[in-house]
């Protein structure tokens, strides 16, 4: 029996029925609610101009995050809190800080882009609502980092986002959204049916995997931000959906037994906030790198494992630390290697009645030297042309497990096998370093695309083994230093050798 989709919208519980399981919230809010502030640039998640506020119950707290409606489905929504640009309206007719300072810094030309600007200004500002500390440059690029604007050139939106903190202070008040939110929590799954298909949101992970079992052609739905653009680019037919953002014990984040096991349903924000806290110098940059804020919020580091994309980003340095993927079933919990989970191009050892449970991350190790390199076209909200990761361990000035892994450069992400056997018990040296980077023209054949030709690739993914080899051979002059720091310039000597080795030029190989 279909039920009602029920979220908190406009100070009162919204009740939706009748529609496809697939209807975005964007396509909802404009068609069905007659709500235009929230715009449509893109329909795939990139410009910013859809951003929207969702709020959750987690615990005794309200998380309130930034998303785009494009490609969220409104069936995603039940149990929740939605917010537009209509929200925040005070009281008393003025505008919200946020607005007030696009006003006074002129950060709205053509005002297509401004309302999604302007929500992506109020989720940074309910994040130091409390603490009254004004957000730092980089807090404020992040924030803005899935805006997208053709008229203002930024810099008047940047200072939009310094002035609404001198603004005086508006409160949100969370306890009535709250304790809307709590009237409307389910006890039992979720299951809503529209022309003959089924969107199931089980509750808990036995529920899960008997759904599993009994409609293994079923969609698995997590974050939405690939599954998304199946519908509004492809015009894909999804046929049941089964939605695990429901299912708290895929949620947890633990650190055990020299492991960090991240759920399936974490977000990327949150899996790589827990990971950069173990991994400081080699995942921050990657992390503000990937993606946006909005699609960080919403997809999930195991929607994002189970793609597998070949120019994914986070499979690169996982398969280098040697991470294990967690599948699961009726018949229990089976846990391998994750880069023996990646067959072929989109085809993995994944079985039928089985989803993906989390992935355990090895925490660090002293013995090994571990970096990750993005090359992309933007330093924000850019697919990678190659990225890269090494985890080596060194002993002695020798390599004794050489572990290097690459996305970007074949057709599923992949380990560098010959490469590696170059490197393996022998010296850390220039000479060995070279004749690995060769070694990778036979471990891989990349292609040519929009990103990259197949030559720069090549070119590059060598010369980010050299930089490597110059970050962490025994006279480096900044072993322990961050791999940001050579971006921005805190050491101009290191900054120069580094970006020699990661040009397409440089260095030869003799």
């Amino acid at each position: 029996m279909s039920e009602p989709i029920r979220f908190y919208f406009r100070g009162e519980t919204h009740q939706v029925d009748g529609l496809p399981n697939t209807r975005t919230v964007l396509q909802h809010l404009r068609e069905d609610l007659h709500c235009t502030g929230t715009k449509e640039g893109c329909a795939e998640g990139d410009c910013g101009a859809c951003t929207v506020v969702v709020g959750e119950l987690r615990g005794n707290e309200l998380e309130l995050k930034t998303v785009n409606s494009c490609i969220q489905f409104v069936p995603t929504l039940d149990g929740k809190a939605l917010f537009t640009v209509e929200d925040l309206k005070q009281s008393d007719g003025c505008l919200h800080p946020a607005q007030q300072a696009m006003v006074e810094c002129h950060g709205s030309q053509c005002g297509f882009c401004t309302p999604g600007f302007v929500m992506s200004l109020w989720g940074l500002y309910l994040k130091h609502e409390q603490d009254n500390v004004t957000p730092t440059s980089r807090e404020i690029d992040d924030a803005l980092s899935g805006n997208l604007c053709r008229c203002t050139g930024y810099r008047p939106i940047i200072d939009a986002a310094r002035r609404m903190g001198e603004l005086p202070k508006v409160s949100f008040d969370r306890a009535p959204v709250m304790d809307a939110l709590r009237a409307i929590q389910r006890e039992e799954p979720l299951s809503v049916t529209h022309a003959g298909q089924t969107f199931h949101a089980p509750r808990t992970l036995a529920q899960l995997a008997t759904l599993r079992s009994e409609l293994p052609k079923a969609r698995i739905l997590a974050g939405s931000t690939d599954v998304g653009l199946w519908v509004t680019k492809h015009m894909r037919d999804l046929g049941d959906i089964i939605y695990i953002g429901q299912v708290e014990e895929l949620r947890h984040i633990v650190n055990k037994d020299g492991w960090l096991e991240i759920g399936a349903g974490v977000t990327l924000e949150k899996a790589y906030g827990a990971l950069t806290e173990h991994y400081p110098q080699e995942l921050t940059e990657l992390w503000q790198r990937f993606a946006s804020l909005p699609v960080r919020n919403s997809g999930t580091l195991g929607g994002n494992v189970a793609n597998g994309s070949p120019i994914g980003d986070s499979m690169p340095w996982l398969i280098a630390l040697g991470t294990e993927i967690m599948l699961y079933g009726v018949d229990g919990q089976r846990i391998m290697p994750l880069e023996d989970f990646y067959i072929a191009y989109q085809k993995s050892a994944i079985l039928p009645n089985e989803f993906v449970q989390g992935v355990r991350v090895p925490l660090p190790r002293k013995d090994v030297a571990f970096r990750v390199y993005k090359l992309s076209k933007r330093f924000d909200q850019d697919i990678s042309a190659v990225c890269a990761s090494f985890a080596f361990r060194l002993n002695g000035g020798k390599v004794e497990d050489a572990r290097i892994a690459f996305g970007g450069m074949a057709a599923t992400p992949k380990r560098a096998a010959l490469a590696e056997a170059e490197l393996n018990g022998k010296e850390w040296s220039e000479a060995n370093v070279k004749a690995a980077m060769l070694a990778l023209a036979q471990d891989y054949a990349p292609l040519s695309d929009m990103r990259a030709s197949s030559a720069y690739r090549m070119k590059t993914a060598q010369n980010l083994l050299y930089r490597y080899w110059l970050e962490t051979r025994a006279d480096a002059p900044l072993q322990a230093a961050s791999v940001s720091a050579f971006v921005h310039g805190k050491n101009a000597a290191a900054a120069s050798a580094a970006a020699a080795a990661t040009s397409a030029t440089a260095p030869q190989i003799a």
